[in-house]
């Protein structure tokens, strides 16, 4: 896989993880690594800072601005830093002519890749997954004590 196109995975990743986010519980692990993926990209020069954008959110009053930010041919949201007020040019209301291309992408996988981009050998990531996995393992101990039972009869 090559650069552009490991780019434009990552993208939809993005785009994924931000689309569950406007709707999860509780979105704070997905903007983290929403924002954690677009900063590492940016350190990379494989994102690039368009400029600033008035929030359409309101109710986050203390953030009037969110830096506009392009991964491949994709526009994502993110706070902006005081350097950026300096250095960016202000774009003034969020334009909807950034759309997103549709992506289907489902969110495990959307994590999947992100968390492959950002190395993540979290200890978080393993603690939920094994959780999980016990819910559907039985374990070995089971199978014992039937055929145990059966001895039983015998």
């Amino acid at each position: 896989m090559n650069e552009s196109e490991q780019l434009d995975d990552l993208a939809k990743a993005i785009y994924t993880v931000n689309r569950h986010a406007k709707t999860a519980p509780d979105p704070k692990h997905l903007y983290y690594i929403k924002k954690a993926t677009i900063n590492e990209l940016l350190k990379k020069k494989l994102a690039k800072k368009v400029g600033l954008h008035f929030s359409k959110h309101p109710k986050y009053s203390n953030q009037h601005s969110t830096l506009l930010v392009q991964v491949a041919n994709y526009y994502f949201h993110i706070p902006p830093t005081k350097d950026d007020f300096k250095e960016l040019q202000h774009l003034g209301e969020l334009d909807e002519s950034y759309r997103n291309p549709q992506t289907k992408m489902s969110l495990s996988q959307a994590k999947k890749i992100i968390y492959s981009y950002l190395n993540w050998k979290s200890s978080q990531k393993t603690k939920k997954v094994s959780k999980r996995s016990s819910a559907y393992y039985t374990p070995s101990s089971l199978g014992k004590m039937n055929w145990a039972k059966k001895t039983h009869h015998h």
